[in-house]
């Protein structure tokens, strides 16, 4: 079967499930798009490596690249390789000097580490067959644009808060480990600072 390379674009809350974040895969040089729900967690230790935030303490997928770089295993890439009842299975590929080993891993973990690692992200077209939705216009455009969009608390709260507010806002969700959140207010603090 051919892989075919996937690029995330969007991570947000998820429409269907409180409580869950859903990470927005899309097809490189195509339309096609593989939302999948995650957990909180796992949402957060993809925002942070994607907007290469830095905590304080190694999140659990920093310290799995550590342990992997410690001993020369390489991640060279992660695959998407079934979907069974609504739940997508992956495994990793990866590599020591004298052996390759294909690893079971859940979908949003494996996420969180190719983040870190760099590496592609693949799945088959008979998983997009099932459960990708087809992008046109507009929306692909605005998505192709904000690869992390944050809907927690929502960007119109953000607005009515000073400068200051907004600082101190950042701190409180900093120290709380709140990633996701900090990077909306991040952006929000940004957008201020260029007018």
């Amino acid at each position: 079967m051919k892989k075919i390379e996937l690029e995330i674009v969007a991570l947000s809350h998820s429409i269907t499930q409180t409580h869950s974040y859903a990470v927005v895969l899309g097809e490189i040089n195509g339309l096609r798009r593989l939302p999948i729900v995650i957990g909180g967690f796992e949402a957060q230790a993809i925002a942070v490596a994607l907007e290469r935030m830095s905590p304080s303490r190694p999140l659990t997928h920093d310290l799995m690249k550590n342990f992997m770089m410690a001993f020369n295993v390489e991640l060279h890439e992660i695959v998407i390789n079934d979907l069974q009842e609504g739940i997508f299975y992956s495994k990793l590929v990866c590599s020591s000097a004298n052996d390759t080993v294909e690893i079971d891993s859940r979908t949003s973990d494996a996420l969180a580490l190719a983040v870190r690692f760099g590496c592609p992200i693949y799945t088959y077209d008979t998983i997009l067959d099932q459960a990708g939705i087809l992008m046109e216009g507009e929306e692909e455009k605005k998505q192709k644009n904000s690869p992390v969009t944050t809907e927690s608390g929502g960007s119109d709260d953000l607005k009515s808060l000073s400068l200051e507010e907004l600082d101190a806002l950042l701190a409180e969700v900093l120290d709380h480990e709140d990633y996701i959140r900090a990077i909306a207010i991040r952006d929000e603090i940004k957008s201020r600072k260029k007018r």
